[in-house]
């Protein structure tokens, strides 16, 4: 199994290139399609939890689909949102992109390389008092 997987719709643009970018990154990862193999509810809460989102803010709310059911004047539970996305996988944002204890949305596309690249020493803040000059008297 990959470290990474893609949760996209094949057909997405966006989706497109962050495969491309995997791809060329050479980086092993699985890819799923929503559409054809449906991410269970319990799969869908996890990544959820991982991206730091309300699930509200995994739905396409310009999706024609979301006028059609007129999402925009109902306010729903979060199991009521999960059912929705698994009778609608076209309601759930994509790209999303799972690694290990962390996924994002990746939307832009180009999000996705600052995924793949861990942090360098000098990204991450020391730890500890921080240093304050002493005064001269």
């Amino acid at each position: 199994m990959a470290e990474i997987t893609i949760y996209q719709k094949p057909s997405c643009t966006t989706c497109k290139e962050v495969f491309q970018i995997l791809k060329e990154a050479n980086v092993d990862f699985d890819s799923v399609d929503y559409f054809v193999d449906p991410i269970p509810k319990t799969k869908l809460q996890e990544l959820i939890q991982k991206l730091g989102v309300r699930v509200e803010d995994l739905i396409r709310k310009k999706d024609q689909l979301y006028e059609d059911l007129r999402l925009g004047e109902k306010q729903l539970t979060e199991g009521q949102w999960l059912d929705l996305l698994a009778i609608y996988p076209d309601l759930l944002q994509r790209p999303i992109v799972e690694k290990g204890d962390q996924a994002i949305l990746a939307r832009p596309a180009r999000k996705i390389k600052e995924f793949l690249v861990p942090p360098t020493p000098a990204d991450i803040p020391a730890s500890g008092a921080t240093e304050t000059p002493s005064a001269n008297r």
